[in-house]
């Protein structure tokens, strides 16, 4: 979608959007590919025992049809919420391109998501039917409270109790199954979002929502497609960065997108997979990428292929900016995002949009800035929040039945992140944090990032979260959860050197008054750090 310029100025000034006023995600990413070329690699799917199994796009077709089908033979129609609870795996892609192509809502849940978390979106969301495996059979029985709209349940595990099973369903339907014709602003699928204010609230999406993708997609990978490239995430597809940043542009474009259940993300296997894999184009959130840094001399002890590396949903920070440059020979592309307008923002070092500290600069088509409270542009530098304007074609369609906080994330055609931020003269713009995380302290206002970032370049911090603690001096002080590198014991003189650390290298108002020493943090399962559980213990 972006046009062949290689400059970012004469970029943004070329581009227009071109949405169709007919299109659906599931034709797009499956049907146009199995008829030009049904035998073409569209998903490589890494089983339990480590061998690769390619699906093609005639595959895909050929079972998203049949799937199709047999949902509607047992009452699944256009409009209906279908639910979608598997790890990674061809079921996914199927389950998806299946529900858009009947004009129903694809409703993508965490395979980490409790029973209480299910139970909230399954009920909330009024799902009809839901595509799980056996493990997500497991957390449905342990719902206790009724869910009257669902009634039909799939299971890829075969049939169980109540559960239909996956090949059983399809293997009597033919294929062929006539698309719903929808637009480009009929809804397509729902993305709860995370719910750091009282109850996630599902974000309803457009099929457009992927054509409003593509430009954010290219902006990190550098220009993708190119020949050879091959995409990767650890990042569960239920997520809007693992679906949306990854599977289904990867489909869109006939990039081969490689499929692996990680039950824990592992550095090691991470970097092994990506090596034996050839996976040439990667989205890695933050935390991840800090957890690869523990891993020495990757480029020396893995034959890395690595085009690519996007990062996005957290701050980055200039110390995994710059372990990147030097311990994968590559600059690592930071973006911006959030479950209501993805990928608005981002860095593409190809071009020379990259800057240390920064989340980029607004991808080609879309309009961000930093406002005030009275939705006024702040001066380069001055803190505010960053905000996203409509319309625009990766923009949410709405809170599922919640109108009043739809209308509650605008001020006037300004859609809110809840972020706050800084836009430099050269049009970057810096994550400062969320609004309820940036730090009250002595009047200063502090944003976690920075001090995170500090903290881990400490030769003996593994991962560090940052908080504010209450205080009847300060309003709040600074509070710091570390865990430590293996093999090293916390200890007050740790404590202490680290608080030196901090203190030295930003200033004596930003340092952590208070450590405390974990062996793991809370991680919501999309690998960000879960800040008001840390806040509570604060």
């Amino acid at each position: 979608m972006l046009p062949e310029i290689r400059d970012y100025d004469a970029l943004v000034a070329a581009f227009e959007w071109r949405i169709p006023p007919r299109y659906n995600i599931g034709v797009d990413v499956c049907d146009r590919w199995a008829a030009a070329e049904p035998g073409r690699p569209a998903i490589l799917e890494v089983n339990a025992a480590g061998d690769v199994e390619p699906v093609t796009y005639g595959m895909l077709r050929e079972a998203s049809d049949r799937l199709a089908a047999a949902l509607r033979r047992r009452g699944v129609v256009r409009g209906d919420r279908v639910a979608i609870l598997l790890p990674q795996s061809r079921h996914v892609a199927i389950a998806h391109i299946a529900t858009y192509k009947l004009g129903a809502v694809a409703l993508p849940l965490a395979a980490l998501f409790g029973v209480d978390a299910l139970s909230y979106r399954l009920r909330d969301a009024g799902a009809k039917a839901l595509v799980t495996n056996a493990a997500g059979l497991a957390k449905l029985r342990g719902i206790e409270a009724p869910l009257p709209d669902l009634a039909l349940v799939v299971s890829a595990d075969g049939a169980d109790g109540d559960a239909l099973g996956f090949d059983s369903i399809i293997a009597t339907e033919e294929a062929g199954f006539p698309a719903v014709d929808t637009t480009a602003d009929d809804p397509a699928m729902m993305i709860y979002t995370s719910g750091t204010t009282g109850n996630p609230k599902g974000a309803l999406h457009a099929h457009r929502v992927l054509l409003g993708h593509l430009p954010g997609v290219e902006m990190p990978h550098e220009f993708l497609p190119q020949p050879g490239d091959r995409l990767w995430t650890p990042a569960d597809w239920a997520w809007a960065g693992g679906l949306l940043n990854i599977l289904l542009p990867g489909l869109h474009f006939g990039v081969p997108v490689v499929a692996k259940k990680f039950e824990k993300f592992d550095p090691e296997e991470a970097f092994d997979l990506m090596a034996r894999l050839k996976v040439r184009n990667s989205f890695i959130p933050p935390t991840a990428l800090r957890m690869l840094r523990s891993v020495p001399n990757p480029r020396g002890r893995y034959d890395l292929v690595l085009r690519s590396v996007g990062s996005g949903g957290e701050a980055l920070g200039e110390a995994t900016f710059a372990w990147g440059r030097e311990a994968l020979g590559l600059t690592i592309n930071e973006f911006y995002g959030q479950t209501e307008c993805n990928l608005v923002l981002s860095s593409c070092a190809a071009i020379g949009v990259s800057r240390a500290g920064a989340i980029g600069k607004a991808v080609p088509g879309h309009r961000v800035g930093v406002i005030r409270p009275d939705g006024s542009a702040c001066a380069p530098g001055e803190l505010g929040e960053i905000a996203v304007r409509r319309p625009d074609p990766v923009m949410f369609l709405g809170y599922w039945g919640r109108p009043e906080a739809t209308r509650d994330k605008f001020r006037g055609d300004w859609m809110l992140t809840g972020d706050q931020g800084t836009m430099d003269e050269d049009g970057y713009v810096h994550f400062v944090g969320r609004d309820d995380d940036v730090i009250t302290s002595a009047g200063y206002r502090i944003g976690p990032g920075e001090i995170e970032d500090c903290l881990i370049k400490h030769p003996a911090v593994a991962l560090a979260a940052v908080v504010g603690k209450p205080d009847p001096v300060r309003t709040e002080i600074v509070k710091a959860f570390v865990v430590p590198k293996e093999g090293v014991a916390p200890s007050e003189a740790l404590a202490a050197d680290i608080q030196a650390f901090v203190r030295t290298r930003l200033s004596a108002h930003e340092y952590p008054r208070e450590i405390a020493f974990r062996e793991e943090l809370p991680l919501t399962t999309t690998g960000k750090v879960i800040r008001r559980l840390l806040r509570a213990e604060a």
